[in-house]
């Protein structure tokens, strides 16, 4: 029974900080979002330089 009651005050606890830790992850989502994105714009000019006769 007193297992029951730990259980049902972590839930309660973390149902109330749950908006927070779902804005913060997709802060993060959105900052990892920019860097892929970013990371791939500059392997696609390094690319196309390679191809183009930019290492000449």
């Amino acid at each position: 029974m007193k297992k029951l009651q730990v259980f049902s005050i972590i839930v309660l606890l973390l149902s109330l900080s749950s908006c927070q830790v779902i804005g913060d992850i997709f802060k993060t989502g959105v900052g990892v979002g920019v860097f892929l994105v970013l990371a791939v714009i500059g392997l696609i000019i390094f690319v196309i330089a390679k191809i183009g006769g930019g290492g000449k």
